[in-house]
């Protein structure tokens, strides 16, 4: 997921320390460390996960948390899996936008209760296997995939051998694509190509040069705007199981739609923090997302200018979003 902004930080207790200082001098200009309604925030942990749509989640609502709410707002990169055990341990106190993730849910939420599901983003997920426009155009019927195999000696690469190139993104992102491949009997070998920096030039190359692709991608997507890029139709996903097996190794279907989640940890939830109002509150769509992803991945905008520019355009959403805190 594009990532000319990968610029993570973590590191704003410095800042926050000295604020706290200067508050204790009984200085002039003091740094603003509660909320609207009077509430201290104090250390606010966002987990960082590795694609733009994310960057754009958490910047947003970071930099409410830290200029109307007066948080200590620290950005910490991690995988999606490794995110849920930080909010366990206390390293991160939310995730802004899960995908699914059912085992986890299992442990965590069910089984330990030490995380909280803080309400849906309001962002549609979708994540599935795409080719260039050129290919849909020259190959109509490549769009099923029970045509896939007809073509698969066209995707071959050096890394695929023999077989058909189905080029995943980075190894943390959720995929069931191994077993798609092996269940749906396809000629194809997946190939992890790397972040999603690395999907979108793939793309851009192969349809530039008129060469083969099939590769996994997903929505919300700012890409979208600039690729028209054709979907595959998998099976269709069906939430029967006798139709649509869930155990891993037996997935067989398309990929579920995504009512896309916030998370936090319970510690946090009782924390009695505006900005875990400011979490539940939030809640935007994926045009939304994909503009302040926009900024970011295509005009050169650092994460917070962008997500400073979408805040000053949409008061009624952020003013929804700071009510009761």
């Amino acid at each position: 997921m594009a990532q000319r902004s990968r610029r993570l930080f973590s590191l704003v207790a410095i800042a926050a320390a000295l604020a706290l200082g200067l508050s204790a001098c009984g200085g002039g200009n003091i740094k603003k460390t509660t909320s609207a309604g009077g509430k201290t925030c104090g250390d606010f942990k966002i987990a960082i996960n590795a694609w733009t749509g994310y960057y754009a989640d958490a910047w947003v609502v970071g930099e409410l948390a830290a200029k109307k709410l007066g948080c200590n707002v620290s950005y910490v990169k991690l995988a999606e899996e490794p995110s849920w055990n930080a909010m366990a341990n206390g390293t991160v106190d939310t995730i802004l936008e899960n995908w699914g993730h059912d085992d986890l849910v299992k442990k965590y939420i069910t089984e330990q209760h030490v995380v909280q599901d803080a309400g849906q983003t309001g962002n549609k997920g979708i994540i599935g296997w795409y080719v260039p426009p050129w290919m849909a155009q020259k190959y109509p019927d490549i769009t099923n995939w029970k045509n896939l195999n007809k073509y698969a000696s066209m995707f071959k690469t050096s890394e695929s051998g023999g077989q058909g190139q189905l080029l995943d993104g980075d190894p943390s992102y959720v995929t069931n694509d191994q077993a798609l491949v092996k269940n749906l009997k396809l000629n194809y070998k997946v190939v992890v190509g790397g972040s999603e920096a690395a999907l979108i030039q793939s793309f851009r190359k192969a349809e530039k040069n008129k060469t083969p692709l099939l590769a996994y991608f997903y929505e919300p997507q700012w890409f979208f705007s600039e690729m028209k890029l054709a979907h595959v139709n998998l099976p269709a996903y069906s939430s029967d199981p006798k139709v649509c097996p869930t155990a891993p190794s037996q997935i067989r279907c398309d990929y579920p739609p995504y009512n896309l989640n916030k998370l936090v940890s319970t510690k946090f939830a009782k924390s009695g923090s505006p900005a875990y109002t400011l979490v539940k509150n939030f809640h935007w769509t994926n045009a939304d997302q994909n503009l302040v992803a926009t900024y970011i991945a295509k005009d050169g905008m650092s994460n917070a200018a962008a997500a400073d520019k979408w805040i000053a355009a949409n008061p009624d959403k952020v003013n929804a979003w700071l009510s009761g805190t």
